[in-house]
């Protein structure tokens, strides 16, 4: 059974674009679901430092290499995540660190909180109170980052579970999954390919499958246990359109994971003891 000819976006892992013919789909909206420290961060930061670096494994000309990476985050300063991703891998894979387009959205994050202002900010007190009282919302904030970011690029949110969190229960959970629903039509049309962090367990169940539906594909991070009560890291693809019907009629959907210095490795044992 051979997949259609569309045009893929390798994720920058050795061991995984080949199962995928080449990468993720261009225009997909990936969830990385997973249990707090299963691998699904490092899938993330392994993917962009290996694009760019351009530590890509050649794949044919059905792949193209994002325009541009983009990381999003909501509540950590592009020092924390640059300082995690240099202490977590060998340095020579942060060689494409200065590379990385990072938005930093956590004042605008903050400001909706009771987080004191200078904690956040080196902004004079007025201008973020003024700022605060102006602001259009965290979502309209995001909208407006995602418009501005290239087409045809890899776009990183990170962490969904901090962006999700506030709106479970309220009534700006409508507002938020019709924004998932409008970058997932969007992506489309950008070409680019979106990973979304959410920490799994944090939502109600409900909640998390309604995120679930709305994206292209699901890889959920999991932690099982082994023989002689030994823990082990296992992806699972669970859900991806248009692949679904190759990687189950390959028996690909399954994964074993390795974490290590080297960055984020599967291999494909089909069935984990």
């Amino acid at each position: 059974m051979e997949t259609t000819d569309l045009m893929r976006m390798p994720t920058g892992i050795p061991s995984l674009d080949p199962v995928l013919e080449g990468g993720m789909p261009s225009g997909s909206v990936i969830l990385l679901l997973g249990d707090v420290g299963a691998g699904g961060q490092e899938f993330a930061y392994s993917s962009i430092l290996a694009l760019s670096s351009s530590q890509t494994v050649a794949l044919g000309g059905r792949t193209v290499e994002p325009r541009q990476i983009s990381y999003i985050s909501f509540t950590k300063t592009k020092k924390d995540i640059q300082d995690e991703i240099t202490l977590s891998f060998h340095n020579d894979m942060s060689v494409g660190l200065p590379k990385i387009a990072f938005i930093d959205l956590s004042p605008q994050y903050f400001d909706a909180t009771v987080v004191p202002v200078d904690w956040y900010s080196g902004s004079d007190l007025v201008s973020r109170l003024q700022k605060r009282s102006e602001r259009e919302g965290m979502l309209a904030n995001l909208a407006d980052s995602l418009e501005g970011i290239p087409k045809n690029s890899l776009i990183v949110l990170d962490s969904l579970t901090d962006l999700v969190a506030p709106y479970a229960g309220t009534e700006g959970w409508t507002d938020l999954m019709a924004l998932l629903r409008g970058v997932q039509r969007v992506s489309k049309e950008w070409g680019s390919t979106i990973y979304l962090i959410l920490t799994r367990g944090i939502l109600d169940p409900r909640q998390e499958l309604e995120i679930s539906d709305v994206v292209d594909a699901v890889l959920l991070f999991r932690w099982e246990e082994t023989t002689g009560s030994r823990r082990q890291r296992v992806m699972y693809i669970e859900k991806f359109r248009g692949l679904m019907p190759y990687l189950e009629d390959k028996d690909l959907v399954k994964f074993a994971v390795r974490i290590s210095a080297s960055g984020f490795e599967v291999s494909n044992i089909r069935v984990v003891i």
